[in-house]
């Protein structure tokens, strides 16, 4: 058996269901080849919990930003405090940020307001972009084209796009992450746009604790061992083995954060 070394490039390492049993969920995730992880923040609070745990664990990085959802309620200082904390040594992107649609739990205008102060951040400070969008892809395409030339690197985190829209994604040499939906038995459409997709712009994901992939959907929580699976899919979907793809992608991850340097 080859040694397996993926990267788990969107993880929820902070909240409480995996945070409970971290030393647990981060032994069983190395056992199974998913040996470095980027935790990801989401709100204020969040967020300093992710620079205390990346400050603890050697092979984990982190992200900050924050959600869509929380738009109404962050302030320029808010926005003031995470450009600060972002120049920690181990914080390798802003994010998750962007816009949804879906739940409306912000304004469309608040949304907006709070994406475009993120990418404002982002090309200032030159760090990578973890993008969650919506039913909104049109207006934050749109938002993002103002940025073209900008930013170091983008990518739309669990990615549900067509092939219409994935082929506009790649025409922007961004890149695209899959998480677990991916494998599930409704999701043909996406493993075909998939296969679009060169290995160089493709990074996997678990967006754990959500999200557990197939053939393990109803194991709650979802964490960062379960990767394997949608690693396994995906390597089918492009006709290569399990090991080429692994080693593949994990270089795609290591480049688009920045990791080879840490």
């Amino acid at each position: 058996m080859f040694d397996m070394n993926l990267i788990d490039t969107h993880a929820h390492l902070t909240f409480d269901e995996l945070a409970s049993q971290l030393d647990e969920v981060l032994t069983r995730s190395i056992e199974a080849g998913v040996t470095r992880w980027v935790t990801v923040g989401t709100n204020p609070a969040d967020n300093e919990k992710v620079l205390h745990l990346v400050s603890e664990q050697e092979n984990m990085v982190g992200a900050l930003g924050y959600h869509p959802h929380d738009a109404d309620d962050v302030t320029d200082a808010d926005m003031e405090l995470l450009a600060r904390q972002l120049h920690h040594a181990k914080m390798v992107a802003i994010g998750e940020c962007g816009l949804d649609y879906h739940y409306m739990y912000s304004t469309k205008a608040n949304q907006q307001r709070i994406f475009r102060a993120h990418l404002d951040i982002a090309a200032d400070l030159q760090k990578p972009v973890i993008i969650h969008t919506r039913e909104a892809f049109d207006e934050t395409m749109a938002i993002l084209d103002d940025y073209a030339g900008k930013l170091k690197n983008v990518v739309i985190h669990c990615y549900g796009g067509d092939a219409e829209q994935t082929a506009r994604v790649l025409e922007n040499d961004f890149y695209i992450s899959f998480t677990g939906t991916v494998t599930f038995n409704r999701s043909e459409y996406l493993r075909e746009v998939a296969k679009m997709i060169p290995l160089e712009r493709l990074m996997l994901e678990t967006d754990c604790p959500y999200i557990s992939p197939h053939p393990v959907r109803n194991i709650r929580p979802n964490e960062p061992a379960l990767l394997v699976h949608t690693a396994q899919c995906l390597a089918d979907v492009h006709g290569i083995s399990l090991e080429d793809f692994a080693q593949k992608i994990t270089k795609t991850s290591e480049t688009f954060f920045g990791l080879e340097r840490l």
